[in-house]
């Protein structure tokens, strides 16, 4: 991804990207105590606002703290950081840890000033090789903590399991366990099997994710089938169309699985009509309140 832009948000004040400062003792370094969102923003416009927002809050009290921020005092950083790129495509990322304490504590939970942190920076355009060809990916074993529903600033599990992708020159790593599919390491997966489409319900399994939900409307705009629902390994393997979606990725169809083909080998016309639905609703938005 592209560097952020110059201007952050820290603890109440706008500061320069390269003089914003943290302790070395605040929980979010030493023990990953915090949650995060990322948002697209598109011709200046944040996308789904209200279900980041939704998503943030309910994060932070399944880790047992208060959300330091209203929804207005949240969209009025947020504006403040994007207004500067005026309508380009950016994404926002903020973050809140539940601060810094002096030594180590594991448990009672300290009350604290919260750290809050927020940047914006430039959308990460899908390539045009990527949207013809579609992406290949690798499968692996889900690693990851139980609370895969909270969207944790505690991100080494997807690192490495993301790694196994980049060492085998794929987009991504999907995950499998108990012989179900889970999710991607940064994605929500989506299969088609007999014209549906199929994704694993929510659970502590899988981050519930806006992208996904957004994919999903515009799936059902179209009258296409959409059904939430356990997956197994041997389905993933023979679905017609498989892909991911995310805020940072839009939407990706997956065309080669462990190095095999998925359905045809190409990108199939379902998602291609799905994707062509996504881009009619951002235009849709592009002016309206958020």
């Amino acid at each position: 991804m592209a560097a952020p832009y110059p201007l952050c948000y820290l603890n109440g004040s706008f500061v320069a990207i390269e003089e914003a400062r943290i302790s070395p003792f605040d929980r979010g370094f030493l023990y990953a105590d915090g949650a995060y969102e990322m948002m697209p923003v598109y011709a200046g416009r944040p996308f789904r606002f209200k279900a980041h927002l939704d998503r943030m809050t309910r994060s932070l009290g399944e880790i047992r703290m208060e959300d330091p921020h209203t929804a207005e005092e949240w969209r009025d950083i947020i504006a403040k950081l994007i207004a500067p790129q005026g309508k380009a495509d950016q994404y926002v990322y903020w973050q809140v840890t539940r601060g810094a304490e002096l030594g180590r504590n594991h448990a009672p939970l300290p009350k604290l000033p919260r750290t809050v942190f927020a940047f914006a920076a430039p959308f990460p355009k899908a390539s045009a090789e990527s949207i013809a060809n579609g992406v290949a990916c690798v499968t692996a074993h889900d690693t990851r903590w139980a609370r895969r529903d909270i969207k944790s600033v505690s991100l080494l599990a997807n690192v490495l399991l993301r790694q196994l992708a980049v060492d085998a020159n794929a987009s991504e790593t999907i995950l499998l366990s108990g012989g179900e599919l889970t999710e991607a390491s940064s994605s929500a997966v989506h299969v088609v099997i007999n014209g549906e489409i199929r994704t694993p319900p929510n659970s502590w399994l899988i981050l519930p994710g806006t992208t996904r939900g957004a994919v999903e409307k515009m799936a059902q705009r179209l009258g296409i089938p959409v059904r939430s629902v356990n997956v197994t390994e041997g389905e993933l393997r023979s679905a017609e169309e498989i892909w991911l979606s995310s805020a940072g990725r839009e939407m990706s169809a997956v065309t080669l699985l462990d190095g095999r083909r998925v359905g045809d080998g190409k990108v199939g016309p379902i998602y291609t009509r799905v994707r062509a639905e996504l881009e009619r609703y951002k235009a849709e938005l592009a002016e309206t309140p958020w």
